[in-house]
């Protein structure tokens, strides 16, 4: 088979190393790289540190309006599509660049595989919950982390050619918790070696809704400063002024903030730390998957599997919020593992490979 996997943000990058693992020597698989993220501590460290094959195209498009951007990259993968006629498109997750690869797609009858398919929050107010519906409504396979999602799917008509095969960032978890870092390399924002220390709270914070302003970031701020043991931060390169900022006015010596890691790094750190605090889809799972405890600093809940004896506590943007959550005992099972075993990348092969295309 020839698939086209279309990637755009820094979640989709892990996904796709984990299939990009079990396809190689198999099929010819071809990565279109949207741009969406292009920074190159949020885009190329990643094809570099997790062996990902160099994308074939770039197409360089990020920025503007949800609207301006998944209508640039609908054109410019539609191009792409024509010329090379993929038996297969892959896409993962909610992101315009999900949504603008599956609209290519299904005017080119090509089809669509899509994994972490049947995620749902309730509401079409939520940018991602509309490409999660539109991709899922027009995908030929859809795979599911768990049975939950699998119902969401069911409820809207759509449980035909839809598999549980777990959570495909598991897959990726497990591979680089198994792999040796050579070095830790973390850096302020004046590229100065930080030193890590031996213990910390591990935060990530790069929402919209917790960074359109100073307000929510302050609270959060304020409150990992107030914790024994200092805080780690990496800062995504669009609140890197703000936090900057924040820390300065507020005299926050309790936190230190440094530049976007890779995955590695960031599974390192994970492993490493006391605490998690994020509004990260992602990392709230990789928490779980290390058994940390979580504070998800989000309105909504992502993954309600992970919401199980305090290992995940959803919180608002307030200090006394966030610090009784993070107060509260773990009490969860050890035995309690919703996200499959860690072979999600080959049942979805494996069901790819079974399909007949009518």
């Amino acid at each position: 088979m020839k698939i086209a996997t279309i990637v755009g943000a820094r979640p989709q990058f892990i996904k796709a190393a984990a299939f990009s693992r079990v396809a190689q020597g198999k099929h010819e698989e071809m990565i279109i790289h949207t741009g969406q993220h292009f920074d190159s501590n949020m885009s190329d460290v990643f094809f570099e540190e997790l062996k990902i094959p160099a994308p074939k195209y770039n197409l360089g498009v990020s920025g503007g309006t949800h609207g301006k951007m998944t209508g640039s990259m609908l054109m410019e993968i539609e191009d792409v599509l024509i010329k090379e006629q993929p038996d297969w498109v892959l896409v993962y997750g909610d992101t315009n660049s999900t949504v603008a690869g599956a609209m290519a797609a299904v005017k080119l009858s090509i089809p669509i595989a899509h994994v972490e398919a049947g995620c749902r929050l309730g509401t079409l107010k939520n940018p991602e919950e509309v490409n999660r519906v539109v991709t899922d409504r027009i995908s030929q396979l859809r795979f599911t982390p768990t049975e939950i999602e699998l119902e969401h799917l069911a409820k809207e008509n759509l449980s035909e050619h839809s598999y549980v095969v777990g959570n495909i960032m598991y897959d990726s978890y497990l591979y680089a918790s198994n792999q040796k870092l050579i070095e830790l390399k973390l850096l302020d924002f004046d590229n100065h070696a930080v030193e890590l220390p031996q213990e910390y709270y591990y935060l990530t914070c790069h929402r919209q809704e917790n960074t359109f302003s100073d307000e929510p970031l302050y609270e959060i701020l304020s409150a990992m400063n107030q914790l024994e043991s200092p805080t780690v931060y990496p800062v995504h390169p669009r609140n890197r002024e703000r936090a900057a900022r924040l820390m300065q006015q507020h005299q926050f010596h309790n936190i230190i903030l440094i530049q976007p890691v890779g995955y590695m790094e960031s599974i390192y750190l994970l492993n490493h730390s006391k605490k998690v605090v994020t509004d990260s889809g992602g990392l709230q799972c990789e928490a779980f998957y290390a058994g940390k405890q979580c504070v998800t600093v989000f309105d909504l809940i992502i993954w309600p599997q992970t919401m199980v004896g305090n290992r995940n506590q959803l919180a608002k943007p307030k200090q006394e919020d966030i610090l009784a959550k993070l107060s509260a005992k773990q009490t969860i099972e050890e035995s309690y593992r919703p996200f499959g075993d860690g072979h999600s990348a080959e049942k979805i092969l494996r069901y790819m490979e079974q399909y007949e295309v009518k």
